[in-house]
C-alpha cells in the first residue's frame, strides 16, 4: 500500500484559471481521506491530478516512495471510480469487473477467477452475466467498485460515486464503502461536497476553496473547531451562527451579553466574529443563570428528532436546535446562551486560539 504526498501543487487551465494554487497535503497509508468544498473549489481536479489524468502546471505527486508526477495513469497503481461509473453498457457484470485486467493482458481464467472472487466479495455473484442495463443504481455502483478492488491498487481514488443514489441507498452505500475500505486497508481518496458524507466516512477531511486547502482535521475537529468562517459557514447540517462581537473588559459582549473570550491576545474594543453552532446553543424561556440574550421565535424547521428554532435577534436570525416536541411556538420570546467551552472566536475569518 502507499500514502500521498501533494508538494506546491498548481494547475492552471487555459485563459489563466488557477484551479489548484500552491497546494500541500499528505494522506497516510491506509487513510480514507475526504476532499470536501462546493462546486469550483478545485476537489475533482486534484483528484484526477492524482490519477494522472490532468498533468499539474507545478509541484510534484508522490504515491508511496515514488514520484509520479509524469507517469501516465496506468503506471500509477490507483484505481477511480467516476460519479457515473462508467460501465460498459454491452458488456457484462463478470466482463465489465475483469476490463482493466484485460487491458493489462492477464490470461482470461485469472480474469474470470478474480471477477468472480471480488463478486462474491461484493454480494455481486448472482448478476455476472447480467449487463448494466438490468442492475438498480446500488448494483451499478458496487459493479464500479468492484473493478476498482479487482485490480487490487495501491490507492482508491473516488470522484463522488454516490450522488447518484437515492437517499437510502446513498446511507447503505455510505456503510458498505467504510466497511469495504476498513476491509482492505487501501489508501483512499474520496471527493464530495456533501459535508454529512465526508463527516460519516472519512478518517480525516481536507475543506478545499478556490484551490486551496483551508482545513486538515479529523470530522470532530473541523465540525468542532473550524479554522476560518468559511469552513464553519461549510461544515454542519445547520449552519455556524456567526455573530458579531465586541471586546470589553477580557469579555466579548453578543447582543448586550458579556461572555468569556475563551482565548488571549484580544484588544479592548476589537470587533471579532462569535462562532456558536445551534447544537451547542441553550434555548430557555426565562432568563437562565449567567449571560445570555434574549430573541423572538420566528420560525422553526422539524429535522425529525430535533428541530432547528430561528430566533429573531436584532437584524439577525440565530438558530438553536432544541428536541422533537420542545420548540416553543413563533413569537415567544426565549433567552440564548452556548454551552460552556462551545463558543469560538475569529478575527479576520480566522479562529483564534
Amino acid at each position: 500500500m502507499a500514502g500521498i504526498v501533494l508538494s506546491g501543487l498548481v494547475k492552471e487551465f487555459p485563459g489563466g484559471v488557477r484551479a489548484l494554487d500552491g497546494l500541500d497535503l499528505e494522506i497516510a497509508d491506509g487513510e480514507f481521506f475526504a476532499l470536501l468544498g462546493p462546486s469550483g473549489c478545485g476537489k475533482t481536479t486534484l483528484l484526477r491530478t492524482i490519477a494522472g489524468l490532468e498533468p499539474p502546471t507545478g509541484g510534484a505527486v508522490h504515491i508511496g516512495e515514488r514520484d509520479v508526477t509524469r507517469l501516465e495513469p496506468g503506471a500509477r497503481d490507483v484505481a477511480m471510480v467516476f460519479q457515473d461509473y462508467a460501465l460498459f453498457p454491452h458488456m457484462s457484470v463478470s466482463d465489465n469487473i475483469s476490463y482493466p485486467l484485460r487491458v493489462r493482458r492477464r490470461p482470461r481464467p485469472e480474469r474470470t477467477a478474480r471477477a468472480a472472487e471480488v463478486a462474491a466479495q461484493l454480494g455481486l455473484d448472482a448478476l455476472l452475466g447480467r449487463r448494466p442495463a438490468a442492475l438498480s443504481g446500488g448494483q451499478q455502483q458496487r459493479v464500479a467498485l468492484a473493478r476498482a478492488v479487482a485490480i487490487r491498487p495501491a490507492v482508491f481514488l473516488f470522484d463522488e460515486p454516490l450522488s447518484n443514489l437515492d437517499a437510502r441507498l446513498r446511507l447503505e452505500a455510505r456503510t458498505f464503502l467504510k466497511r469495504l475500505q476498513r476491509e482492505l486497508a487501501v489508501t483512499t481518496v474520496f471527493v464530495t461536497h456533501d459535508q454529512a458524507e465526508a463527516l460519516a466516512l472519512a478518517d480525516r477531511i481536507a475543506v478545499l476553496d478556490a484551490g486551496t486547502v483551508r482545513q486538515v482535521g479529523t470530522p470532530r475537529e473541523v465540525f468542532g473547531r473550524p479554522a476560518t468562517t468559511f469552513v464553519a459557514n461549510f461544515i454542519g447540517s445547520t449552519p455556524m451562527n456567526l455573530l458579531p462581537g465586541t471586546v470589553h473588559d477580557g469579555r466579548i459582549d453578543v447582543f448586550g451579553a458579556a461572555f468569556p473570550a475563551g482565548v488571549t491576545g484580544l484588544r479592548e474594543g476589537e470587533q471579532v466574529v462569535v462562532g456558536m453552532r445551534p447544537e451547542y446553543l441553550t434555548l430557555a424561556p426565562v432568563r437562565p443563570d449567567g449571560p445570555a440574550f434574549a430573541g423572538t421565535v420566528s420560525v422553526t424547521e422539524n429535522l425529525g428528532t430535533s428541530a432547528l428554532v430561528n430566533v429573531a435577534v436584532g437584524d439577525e436570525l440565530v438558530g438553536a436546535v432544541v428536541p422533537e416536541d420542545a420548540e416553543p411556538a413563533p413569537d415567544t420570546p426565549v433567552w440564548l446562551t452556548p454551552q460552556p467551552g462551545r463558543m469560538l472566536v475569529y478575527r479576520d475569518g480566522n479562529l483564534l486560539r
